[in-house]
Order: C-alpha cells, then sequence, then structure tokens
C-alpha cells in the first residue's frame, strides 16, 4: 500500500511543518496503528496494522527532516529528482572545486582543507535559508516555478554537501 505521507497523517502538502503538530500526529497515529492493539484481531487486521506503522514510521522519518519532505514532496507532484552526478557542477562552484581538488592533491590533510570546509558549510547555510523562504513561498502560492526552484536548491545542496564531505579527510 504505497500513501501519500501527507494525507495518511492528515496534513497539507506544506513544505513548512510545526514539528510539534507532527510529533503529536505520529505519537496519536502510533497508539491507534501500533500492531500490539490489534494483537487479539484477525490476521487481515493485524497484518493491515503491521502495515498502517510501518507506513507511520516512513512518513515520519521522511517528513520530519525538511530536506527529505522537499525531495518527497517534489516526488509526489511529478519533479524527477534523479541522483545528482559529479558531471554536474553547478557553473558557479566550478572554480571552487578545482581549488579544492588542488588542495586535496597537495596535501591531502585535513588542515588544509579546513577553509573549504568552513566556506562550503557557509554555502550550504545559505541554501537552507533561502530554502525555508521557498517552502514558505510554495505553502502559500502552489506554484510550479517554486518547486523547480526548490528542486534546483536542493540540487545544488546535495553537491554542497558532497564537497564538505571531501574535506573531511582526517590528517
Amino acid at each position: 500500500m504505497t500513501r501519500d505521507y501527507f494525507e495518511f497523517l492528515e496534513l497539507p502538502r506544506n513544505l513548512d511543518i510545526d514539528p510539534k503538530d507532527l510529533e503529536q500526529r505520529f505519537y496519536a497515529f502510533s497508539r491507534k496503528h501500533h500492531p500490539d492493539v490489534h494483537a487479539r484481531k484477525s490476521a487481515e487486521d493485524r497484518a493491515q496494522a503491521e502495515e498502517a506503522a510501518a507506513i507511520l514510521n516512513d512518513a515520519y522519518r521522511t517528513l520530519r527532516d525538511p530536506i527529505k519532505r522537499a525531495q518527497y514532496l517534489l516526488k509526489l507532484e511529478g519533479f524527477d529528482i534523479g541522483e545528482q552526478g559529479t558531471k554536474d557542477v553547478p557553473p558557479e562552484l566550478l572554480e571552487e572545486v578545482f581549488e579544492l581538488n588542488e588542495a586535496i592533491e597537495e596535501s591531502g590533510k585535513g588542515e588544509a582543507l579546513e577553509p573549504f570546509r568552513v566556506r562550503f558549510a557557509g554555502m550550504q547555510g545559505e541554501i537552507d535559508t533561502e530554502l525555508q523562504h521557498k517552502f514558505a513561498e510554495w505553502d502559500r502560492a502552489r506554484d510550479r516555478a517554486i518547486l523547480a526552484a526548490i528542486r534546483g536548491l536542493l540540487n545544488r545542496r546535495k553537491y554542497i554537501t558532497n564537497l564538505i564531505a571531501q574535506t573531511n579527510v582526517p590528517d
């Protein structure tokens, strides 16, 4: 049973979700759908309860994380959110990537890569702030152009996250 997680938790398809409300819904549905509550019911009822509990856990894991929630909503809305490839370097990052690769080749040491790590973490923070604004925009306007912009930001964020991982080379 594939379900819309928003629908399952009786939430609007918003990107800006109150985490406390989500948690309360999760616990309320957990009590309702927990397999132990259905232990004395028919095998079919128990199986449905187990399936509902699995969907609930997946829904909660997905919707509580803003990035996963955005990726999930994009998928629901028909956007391709395929893997970010190394050949898909955002043009504005080409020079940064070249410098990082050069630094890794020259020293490969964590300390030498710290300025890159700091710079990329700052870029990621800027993207996260921009995503929050776009999430609120989507919730108000429901304009697919906003989702396209969110998709672009998520792709850029993923690329930068990969760059941060490259800077985490032990000394």
